[in-house]
């Protein structure tokens, strides 16, 4: 399985280790999840197959978990991951006006990749601060009261950081 190759090793160590928690190894498999998207970014089909071949179970069993839980990607996203929040409070102080400014500035659209690879932009469910809309996560800082001009802000800040980073 090529993916798996791409694991870190104290990765795999982990998964190892964390399946020993559980009296019934089917009980690891959130963590399980969890610990591979943190490392690969998402969950790939063969990554599926792999956890339920590790745990035992048909990969059935790890399909309906990994389409059931919105946290989980079932693909690639850019380098830096901008989730706007659309429920009602949020889209109500502005939240649209928000994604389109990161999609005008990245020019790509929720759930693609930018053309330089650096960010998916997603527009999610509740992001559990409704008081101080609208609400953006950027990786895994939350910015809150996010406007048109502090979405640019913002873009600006990952493209800098972007241009910064030494070419692989």
């Amino acid at each position: 399985m090529h993916w798996l190759m791409n694991l870190k090793p104290e990765t795999l160590r982990q998964i190892d280790e964390v399946i020993t928690h559980y009296p019934v190894k089917r009980s690891a498999a959130l963590p399980l999840l969890h610990l591979v998207q943190a490392d690969a970014g998402w969950i790939p089909p063969e990554a599926i197959e792999w956890v339920a071949q590790k745990l035992e179970l048909q990969p059935i069993n790890i399909y309906e978990l990994v389409t059931f839980y919105p946290m989980f990607r079932q693909k690639a996203i850019g380098r830096r991951h901008i989730k706007v929040c659309r429920t009602l409070s949020c889209a109500l102080t502005g939240g649209y006006r928000v994604c389109d400014q990161f999609q005008k500035e990245f020019n790509c659209r929720p759930g693609e990749i930018s053309p330089d690879g650096e960010v998916t932009i997603e527009f999610v469910e509740c992001l559990a601060s409704c008081g101080t809309g609208p609400v953006v996560m950027i990786d895994d800082d939350l910015h809150e009261r996010v406007d048109a001009a502090k979405a640019k802000q913002l873009s600006e800040q990952i493209k800098t950081a972007a241009s910064r980073r030494p070419s692989p």
